[in-house]
């Protein structure tokens, strides 16, 4: 089945709301067997509106609208959609009971206004919504089925899935064909290079679409299986995914589209392991992705944002004498950071970061870029040294923090296979 994404709304149009509702509608649609083969996103206009609709009409079989079903002068879907099928608007008891009821639930006086929200295309199916003011509606034009959804996003999710995909599948007597998606995460090469390194799997799994997602530092390959076998369809999915993971080794994250926090909360978790984190550079920024994952608590112990060269001497215990001798941003001074985190906080693990964002700042023998790390570990603290080029400060911020929890994934990796970190894994 073909089905085709609409979005309205003036400030979709113009970028001033970013469209994450397509995304996601996309998502589910593949993932419930069909064939998303067009977004199409217009503003607040009759006639560009019941035009675009008139055209989904005669292309697709299902078709998910979302935008202007709210009580303003500029919600105008539900009338595009009754000027294009050609009917009048009519008081729909259902939906006027949705509207009623959801603010009675919250013991607030209905707005007159709102009653325009009850007032959908004749012929139409009223769709309740459990969690807004605006009812969504469904309604078939020329050969297509639309449903016609809330803008607000939370709305909107729980409506496709609760009531539009269910209603999807009584109208075509359910899946007809699979479709799923494997994510797989990967960091450590670049976007070339993945791509390079996944040719022969395309050739090797014609029936599988690739694609790779940059999701900044990460490299995520995607891959989207579709056939009317589902243990056939998942069989070959699983050997695309099993080759291409061999094919790319320590650079794959997860086969589930994890990122790096998430995979190295899961890794300290599962060797009972903790971890301290001195930054400089990235300025907390490894702390807050760590502590962004749920249940971090589990293994995170301490962060110290020692940026000044007195803090990192007196809060961590760097000797005065190393920092003159090596600076800052030296492989020593990073070393003996993770030391003094590892050993304030009693943690498994002392990770720490000390570099040279940029824009300024740079040398000729430390240009910007530049990042020093230091990996304190229970038998031994080692020291690396990287050379990125960005010249965005944002992206060196983010692409240390990443590379500074990729050198205790690894390290997590080699320990549990038995081998100690070196530069075959870095």
């Amino acid at each position: 089945m073909i089905a085709e994404i609409l979005s309205t709304g003036d400030e979709v149009l113009s970028g001033a709301l970013i469209d994450s509702n397509s995304a996601y509608i996309a998502q589910v649609l593949e993932e419930a067997g069909l064939e998303v083969v067009r977004h199409s996103t217009v503003g607040d206009d009759l006639d560009a509106i019941s035009s675009i609709i008139k055209e989904i009409g005669v292309r697709a079989d299902i078709a998910v609208v979302t935008g202007g079903l709210g009580p303003t002068t500029d919600d105008i879907t539900a009338a595009a959609a009754a000027y294009a099928a050609g009917v009048e608007m009519c008081l729909d008891e259902d939906a006027l009971k949705t509207v009623e009821n959801f603010f009675e639930k919250r013991k607030r006086l209905m707005n007159p206004l709102n009653k325009k929200q009850a007032m959908l295309p004749k012929g139409s199916e009223c769709l309740d919504n459990p969690v807004g003011s605006a009812p969504g509606f469904v309604m078939k034009i020329g050969k297509c089925y639309f449903f016609f959804l809330p803008g607000v996003p939370y709305e909107m999710k729980k409506m496709l899935l609760e009531t539009v995909i269910p209603r999807i599948y009584e109208i075509y007597g359910g899946i007809r064909e699979y479709s799923i998606i494997k994510n797989i995460s990967t960091f450590g090469l670049t976007e070339a290079a993945v791509n390079e390194h996944i040719l022969p799997v395309i050739d090797e799994f014609g029936g599988i679409k690739f694609g790779l997602r940059a999701t900044f530092p990460e490299i995520h390959v995607k891959l989207y299986a579709r056939g009317k076998d589902q243990n056939q369809t998942v069989k070959l999915l699983d050997e695309a995914c099993a080759t291409i993971i061999k094919k790319l080794g320590y650079n794959v994250l997860s086969p589930e589209g994890e990122s790096m926090e998430v995979v190295v909360g899961k890794l300290l978790k599962n060797n009972n392991a903790t971890i301290a984190v001195a930054e400089s550079c990235t300025g907390g920024l490894i702390s807050d992705m760590l502590t962004n994952v749920s249940g971090s608590s589990d293994y995170f112990l301490f962060s110290g944002i020692t940026y000044s060269n007195d803090s990192k001497i007196n809060v961590l215990g760097v000797l005065e004498a190393t920092i003159q001798r090596f600076g800052a941003v030296n492989e020593e001074t990073a070393k003996q950071m993770a030391i003094g985190a590892r050993k304030i906080s009693g943690a498994t693990y002392g990770l720490s970061t000390s570099g040279i964002a940029g824009p300024m700042g740079g040398t000729e023998n430390k240009p910007v870029g530049t990042v020093c790390m230091g990996l304190a570990t229970p038998d031994e603290v080692k020291g690396f040294t990287f050379n990125f080029n960005f010249l965005n400060r944002m992206m060196n911020k983010k692409i240390f923090a990443v590379t500074a929890l990729d050198l205790i994934r690894k390290e997590l990796i080699a320990s549990h296979n038995g081998a100690a970190l070196s530069g075959a894994y870095v």
